[in-house]
């Protein structure tokens, strides 16, 4: 008998893939099949084979928490690109969305890299396993990997800023006056979030207590020295002035 070739995350996922119709359009072109996808507060839910099995997956690795929070930030930031006239792939942001906190949660409880990191990579391995063209696997890495840096996001493409500019609405607010109440109303009422500000800094907390030198430059610096006990949040200052050159 031949040896077991060693499983790598790519060939995990392939080997998980559900298999797709013959008229599924190719993936990463925001396509999907059938006539009626799903719609919240307006907005469509990708429902190609590719968007269907990163919901199941997603679905399995988060709790209610992750989950519908991740799916409001796809619809919320959809919702923003539509508004602005912004032109771009639904499939991308959604996947995107879907993994933005994977990194959150319990099997990145060893990670020592930043979790928005933890999820860009899983969402490549994804990708890449189901021949998704580099190219837009970038934009799906850089959105995950950016979305908690302020600013720099809304400056690269529409895949990329519309993560962030979900995730601004629903965990900040940013953006909440200009959303039609029925829309929010819609969206929540499909995706509930109760207690949620709560739950989601103890999510961070929890996330990224084993690994406090990765919230350096970041906002997650917030969360630790509010609820970590003992945390000493990393100055700039005395790194830059504590550093081994003389002058």
């Amino acid at each position: 008998m031949a040896p077991k070739t060693p499983e790598t995350p790519e060939t995990a996922y392939k080997s998980h893939e559900t298999p797709k119709p013959p008229e599924t359009p190719q993936a990463g072109s925001g396509a999907g099949p059938g006539s009626g996808p799903e719609r919240i507060g307006g907005i469509a839910i990708p429902d190609s084979g590719l968007a269907k099995e990163a919901t199941e997956l997603v679905r399995d690795l988060t709790d209610d928490l992750i989950y519908h929070h991740s799916r409001r930030v796809y619809l919320f930031g959809a919702r923003h690109g539509q508004e602005h006239g912004l032109a771009f792939d639904p499939e991308l942001v959604y996947i995107g969305a879907l993994f933005h906190d994977l990194g959150l949660t319990e099997k990145f409880r060893s990670s020592q890299q930043r979790f928005e990191l933890d999820g860009a990579d899983e969402a490549r391995a994804f990708l890449t396993a189901h021949g998704i063209p580099e190219d837009r696997v970038r934009l799906v890495w850089e959105g995950i990997a950016l979305h908690t840096t302020p600013e720099i996001p809304h400056h690269m493409a529409p895949e990329v800023a519309l993560v962030t500019a979900g995730v601004e609405l629903d965990v900040l607010g940013i953006g909440y006056d200009t959303l039609p109440p029925e829309t929010r109303d819609a969206i929540t009422a499909a995706h509930p979030r109760p207690d949620f500000k709560r739950r989601i800094l103890h999510a961070f907390h929890t996330g990224l207590a084993h690994r406090p030198q990765t919230t350096f430059g970041n906002v997650k610096a917030d969360v630790l020295d509010r609820f970590e006990e003992g945390y000493t949040r990393p100055n700039f200052v005395r790194i830059v002035e504590d550093s081994p050159w003389d002058q």
